[in-house]
């Protein structure tokens, strides 16, 4: 075995080289040629400049590294393996069951930041790891990212890009592995390093441009790089695919492919190696200050006076931020609609304008959760969806994630359709792991965000309304996560009422105009669509023998959805009928789209009587 400070870095990217032959090959699949273009550039970042305590993955002044051309983990997982991290038995597993090296990173391994393999995620993450160093935690970390080119053309990375330049993040640096072929064939610019450099360039980045096989040269970059002050860097590299093996270098149809003929390969590439290289280890740092719980002392609403949800959010998220040093707030433009303002006014040193941008928004989310802060990330319901990969991505990563969407359903009004989350329920339903919320008054919503900083854990979605609407709950009721409130209930009730954020006052005026003609329903509010509150759920079926949902939202994946989940169990399933928005909206009041969509008050009244007709 080798240990120097001196080691060969050619031979040591040949030892990577054969590590990710090997590996693929006995797995029989994964992105062996992808691993060996990039090889070189690793070997020297892993010998001469990544400052890292493998023993103790933690340690608040670790660098970061983040593979964003995640399907090169046989690259990562032999950089582990030269540094002592795994030993060769574990190198082995590589894509078998019960394996922590999977065939794209995860969390799974304590060194591993975030999941990558959803290409244009690493560098957007990066940038928030990267912002957190420099304006939440002056540390001396640095934020190391390895890029494929054909990730280039995703517009996410371009978002990453400007943000990083804008905020001139010098403790950044990314890594292109310009190796020319993608999946299918050649990329877009091929081997043009200049048209990348130029682009990163005007988006305020320091390019550099260098033979990415040349360990001296790559030495040379990557001092540059630390030697930038001012601005963030970007080492482009131009490599070979498949380098170092004739059969598979810069040839199209490998990607993503063992090498036909491994011993050969591993002969070619001059067998294997044993190095071992000690990682340069951080300097001392101290650890943030670990904080649980919320103490915070919320703001109060009366019964009876209206108050949009959003702005009962924004005060809330305002007052956690005042208990809670590590709450930060990120926000797409909108914080004047979301409410997320007040929090910027009280904390503007945690508050993070993302622009419109909502992948880097939820990245950089991604990237300060990582150093240890609990963000709460703002915008639009409607506009979220186009972050959705960088949620489901998140839930991969294991991360701890507020999100809060705004001016959700019909009941926005004259703004159109164009505006209306109406699928946001169900896209963040369908998250592993995640929580959904959405409350229908200003108490009820302060302590929800409380719940959500107390114990964060998973994705975490809290749906917010634009209008005002009456307050119905003191200041001192609770709302656990799970449950859901009984507003009216008798043992005479001849159905049941299932609401949810606005469409509750509707169902309590419908309640109210049943029983005005002998007719006792109950009410539920279901504020937490997951997890849902089964038990209350199941009593309401066996008591009533009919469940009428009405939510602002389409009708798949939605409250009505939660619903049925309660009867999956194969029990019998009670009658349910399903109030939702089935049409496409156009401008109107809030009061004519609700109508219009048949989720008023009088929509309700007469599906119930449609129902207990049957």
């Amino acid at each position: 075995m080798t240990t120097t400070a001196e080691i060969d870095l050619a031979e040591l990217g040949q030892q990577l080289r054969v590590d990710s032959v090997r590996a693929t090959g006995a797995a029989g699949s994964g992105h062996a040629t992808s691993s060996m273009s990039a090889a070189d550039l690793m070997a020297v970042l892993l010998a001469r400049y990544l400052r890292y305590d493998f023993d103790w993955p933690d340690h608040p002044g670790n660098d970061h590294l983040i593979f964003s051309k995640g399907h090169a983990s046989p690259l990562l997982y032999s950089l582990y393996k030269a540094a002592g991290a795994i030993g060769d038995d574990e190198l082995m597993t590589f894509r078998t069951l019960g394996s922590r090296l999977e065939g794209h990173p995860t969390p799974r391994l304590p060194w591993v930041d975030v999941a990558t393999g959803s290409l244009g995620q690493g560098l957007p993450v990066g940038v928030g790891v990267a912002l957190a160093g420099r304006r939440l935690e002056p540390m001396p970390y640095r934020v190391w990212v390895l890029l494929g080119d054909s990730e280039m053309a995703e517009g996410s990375v371009w978002e990453a890009f400007e943000h990083a330049g804008y905020e001139r993040l010098s403790n950044l640096t990314a890594i292109v592995d310009v190796n020319r072929l993608g999946q299918r064939g050649p990329t877009r610019h091929e081997w043009d390093l200049d048209a990348y450099a130029r682009r990163a360039e005007a988006f305020g980045w320091h390019a550099i441009e260098v033979d990415g096989h040349d360990p001296v040269a790559i030495d040379a970059a990557y001092a540059e790089a630390l030697s930038v002050s001012d601005r963030p860097s970007v080492v482009l590299a131009r490599t070979l695919k498949g380098r170092g093996v004739a059969s598979v270098e810069n040839r199209e149809g490998m990607h993503g492919k063992p090498l036909p003929e491994v011993d050969e390969a591993i002969e070619e590439l001059g067998g294997e190696r044993r190095m071992r290289v000690d990682v340069q280890r951080p300097a001392a740092t101290t650890a943030p200050r670990s904080q649980h719980g919320v103490h915070a002392e919320l703001p109060v609403f009366s019964v009876g006076e209206k108050v949009a949800t959003r702005d009962a959010y924004g005060r809330a998220l305002a007052a956690v931020g005042s208990d809670r040093g590590d709450v930060v707030a990120l926000d797409g433009e909108v914080g004047d609609s979301t409410r997320s303002e007040f929090f910027a006014k009280e904390h503007p040193d945690r508050f993070f304008e993302c622009y419109i941008a909502e992948q880097e928004m939820l990245a950089t989310a991604v990237g300060m959760q990582v150093r240890g802060w609990l963000p709460f990330v703002s915008t639009f319901a409607a506009f979220l969806t186009r972050a959705h990969d960088f949620v489901r991505m998140a839930a991969v990563s294991h991360a701890s994630l507020n999100v809060a969407g705004s001016h959700a359903g019909v009941a926005i009004g004259e703004d159109g359709p164009s505006q209306m989350g109406l699928e946001d329920l169900a896209m963040f339903r369908a998250v592993h792991g995640s929580t959904v919320l959405y409350p229908c008054d200003a108490n009820q919503t302060t302590r929800l965000v409380a719940e959500m900083a107390a114990e964060p854990a998973g994705i975490r979605y809290l749906r917010t309304t634009r209008g005002g609407t009456p307050v119905i709950y003191g200041p001192d009721e609770r709302f656990p996560i799970g449950g859901s409130k009984v507003l009216r209930s008798s043992d005479e009730d001849r159905l049941t009422l299932v609401a949810a954020g606005v469409t509750v006052p509707e169902a309590l005026a419908a309640a109210d105009e049943l029983a005005a003609e002998g007719i006792p329903v109950r009410v539920i509010d279901l504020y937490s669509l997951k997890p849902v509150d089964v038990t209350t759920l199941r009593a309401a079926a066996e008591a009533t023998g009919c469940l009428l949902t009405v939510e602002d939202h389409h009708p798949e994946g939605g409250l009505g959805d939660a619903v049925l989940d309660a009867f999956t169990d194969g029990r019998p399933v009670p009658r349910l009928v399903r109030l939702a928005v089935t049409t496409m909206p156009g401008s109107a009041t809030p009061a004519q789209q609700l109508k219009e969509a048949g989720i008023d008050a009088t929509a309700i009244t007469a599906a119930a009587h449609r129902a207990l007709a049957v």
